[in-house]
């Protein structure tokens, strides 16, 4: 087994490095947990929902601890998911520059010992699930489902993104489904909108790899939409915007949620101006970004369940 002191490329100079005992760095690397912004991602449209459904129903006295056990959840069921990832494209991530030092293709641990990593952290995510009414419970573990094919999906369709979009944006649901028991058709509207915004920045985040995947033969919107990725973003980032506000219109949110969604749209277009596709680091950071519209998205609907609330 190689040294598992050993950086991976794309992520250096993180608090896995410097901190982590050296025993748990590829478990904490194959799980990203040297670079959470997948589970930011994640997390955000548990929390959207948690707080358009707290508001729609003029209560939010269980929203704190629901915001509280929706960030466990992300956290150690993206961990579960991306060594998953890892687990199937170990392969693949060993042609590709910027994923062969990843723990799995550089030997630092074996498919069993992430196989074993997994199921722990899955196990801790039922946990936190087991804290919600069945019918969460229920919606909780069906995304499994569409977590299990995910990894494959670039081997066989140009659109893998919107299977991530699937997976990611399932938190657009358990809101509804914890504060309401139920899933209607506000959260499903929210759903669709998540997707669509999935599926423009993971089309940046490709791009990064677009090169790689051509040589090897993976798939994704980054190499289908190639120059075109502009009008391609123009299109999923208006989309989403749209849905999320009809999802919005629905739920009768007041004036902070509208703001929220202006200061959304905002940062999604500005994502758009900025993008060179040639440029890695700049689609990267544009990638990283979307942690912060999500935010601004999720601090106008809790303003607005607060006041809704009172």
């Amino acid at each position: 087994m190689s040294d598992t002191s050993a950086r991976v490329a794309d992520s250096t100079g993180n608090w896995v490095d410097t901190l982590a005992p050296q025993w748990a760095r590829p478990y904490l690397r194959v799980s990203r947990f040297d670079r959470p912004i997948g589970s930011w991602l994640l997390l955000m449209p548990c929390w959207w929902s948690a707080a358009l459904a707290s508001a729609m129903a003029h209560d939010i006295r269980s929203l704190p601890l629901t915001i509280v056990l929706f960030f466990v959840g992300a956290f150690v069921m993206r961990g579960a998911g991306c060594t998953w990832n890892d687990i199937t494209d170990r392969d693949l991530d060993a042609k590709v520059e910027r994923t062969r030092s990843r723990p799995l293709p550089a030997g630092q641990i074996t498919v069993k010992q992430a196989l074993v990593f997994m199921i722990a952290q899955a196990l801790i995510g039922l946990a936190v699930l087991l804290q919600f009414n069945r019918f969460a419970v229920a919606t909780g573990i069906a995304s499994l489902v569409i977590v299990a094919i995910y990894p494959f999906m670039k081997r066989v369709t140009w659109w893998p993104q919107v299977f991530l979009g699937l997976a990611f944006s399932w938190g657009a649901l358990m809101g509804f489904a914890v504060i309401f028991g139920r899933i209607d058709i506000t959260a499903l509207v929210l759903y669709a909108g998540s997707i669509a915004w999935v599926i423009g920045y993971d089309t940046i985040y490709a791009h990064q790899d677009s090169e790689d995947d051509a040589l090897i033969g993976v798939k994704s919107t980054a190499r289908l939409f190639g120059a075109h990725t502009h009008q391609a973003l123009i299109l999923f980032y208006g989309l989403a915007v749209v849905l999320i506000g009809v999802a919005l219109a629905s739920g009768d949110v007041r004036w902070p949620a509208w703001l929220g969604l202006a200061a959304f749209a905002v940062h999604l277009a500005s994502q758009i101006r900025r993008l060179r596709i040639d440029d890695p680091e700049l689609c990267k950071r544009l990638f990283y970004s979307n942690k912060h519209a999500g935010a601004l998205l999720f601090a106008g609907l809790l303003a607005d369940a607060v006041m809704r609330a009172a």
